[in-house]
């Protein structure tokens, strides 16, 4: 790499999360890992670890990702979960790509076409995300019936997107309920994969019984989803009307706290590059945004809000202490440290001393927006055992 600028993806702990979530919740058949956008930005790479571990399915959002993990892995099952233009159909059952029928009209489409090989399906059912999905029983029963007409289409999975959490949740019951009015006349059991919960919702709720896939995404990536205990008057009475409010409105079981012993796989790094000396009263940065209160010394860091990276992340670690950001540009961070600071110094900006939850809880964001913001022309260096790759995306 020219900079030194640069995210740690450990692939090694994506392994072990993978292996960890499937021990713990072993009764599922399928498990999908769903691998969007990159791979939470982890880098598609990662889908080696993954099926280390015991992934068996993987899910992307676009025809491209898909395309794109056949440079890593030519036989593990791919499902697209949006609906993909027809014309590029021949690029996705040529590498065995699964394609997501999400409306009846898509299903006529498919029902004319003269198709050389057989097309994989998975059918989306809006049960009240309203995003995408068929909506209504007839429609189903209409899909159904023209998807048969045609020999070279299979309907391996059915499957639906919950739009909460489940946690004390009457909505995560209302789309169960959704979901099976609108397949009530399919014989469930003769689908091979029934696949709705994700990774939020799976450890909060027991298994439903005519499921046998679960799609995992930010779990993969570090995220139990486990709401721990505490104790004092305040949790108790909480929990007091959280177990009235299940009563009342005969809601299904939610489970608060789960074992699951996850770790994040993504760190973030730099280096000083340039140390200047300065006096009380001088500015940094643009817009003479921040005012120096006493002589010191400035570092400035080849990232910047191009890379995802602005003031409002507050600290990075030199040599294990933290230091304050004072301004930001697009490609660089200014620091205000002292002179133990040394040029070419490593600097953490998330990692092993500044967790992620503690970033995300000064952004006043989550996990999902923090990896995303991370732009890719910050190169990944992914650890494999004891090796390391560098890929730029």
């Amino acid at each position: 790499m020219y900079r030194k600028t640069y995210a740690r993806i450990d692939g090694n702990i994506l392994e072990e999360n993978t292996k960890e979530i499937i021990k713990e919740y072993e009764e599922y058949k399928y498990y999908f890992g769903v691998v969007k956008n990159n791979a939470y930005h982890h880098g598609i790479r990662v889908v080696t670890n993954l099926i280390r571990g015991g992934i068996n399915y993987l899910a992307t959002s676009s025809l491209e990702e898909a395309l794109e993990i056949r440079k890593y892995n030519l036989d593990i099952p791919i499902l697209v979960l949006e609906p993909i233009d027809l014309a590029f159909i021949d690029d996705a059952i040529s590498q065995k790509i699964s394609l997501t029928v999400d409306s009846l009209e898509y299903a006529k489409q498919l029902q004319k076409m003269d198709l050389p090989y057989e097309v994989i399906l998975h059918i989306k059912i809006d049960s009240g995300m309203n995003r995408l999905g068929i909506k209504t029983k007839k429609d189903l029963n209409d899909t159904m019936k023209f998807l048969k007409k045609n020999e070279k289409l299979y309907v391996e999975g059915i499957y639906s997107h919950l739009a909460t959490s489940g946690l004390c949740d009457f909505y995560y019951d209302k789309q169960i309920a959704t979901f099976k009015e609108i397949v009530s006349d399919i014989d469930l059991s003769s689908i091979p994969i029934v696949h709705i919960d994700r990774s939020l919702t799976f450890v909060a709720h027991e298994k439903l019984d005519f499921v046998n896939g679960v799609r995992l995404g930010i779990a993969l990536f570090g995220f139990s989803g486990s709401r721990k205990r505490t104790i004092g008057f305040k949790y108790t009475l909480r929990e007091i009307k959280r177990n009235l409010y299940l009563k009342r409105y005969h809601l299904s079981k939610t489970i608060l706290e789960n074992d699951l012993k996850l770790h994040t796989a993504f760190s973030l790094f730099t280096e000083v590059i340039s140390i200047r000396k300065v006096f009380k009263g001088e500015v940094v940065g643009y817009n003479a945004s921040y005012k120096v209160k006493e002589d010191g010394y400035i570092a400035t860091l080849p990232i910047g809000f191009a890379d995802g990276i602005t003031k409002d992340f507050g600290f990075v670690v030199i040599h294990k202490k933290r230091y304050s950001i004072v301004a930001d540009s697009m490609d660089m961070v200014m620091v205000l440290v002292d002179k133990s600071v040394k040029m070419k110094d490593k600097v953490e900006i998330f990692g092993d001393t500044i967790s992620i939850p503690e970033v995300t809880s000064r952004l006043g964001t989550n996990a999902y927006h923090l990896f995303n913001q991370i732009s890719n022309r910050v190169p990944r260096i992914h650890i494999e055992e004891e090796e390391e790759y560098e890929i730029k995306y």
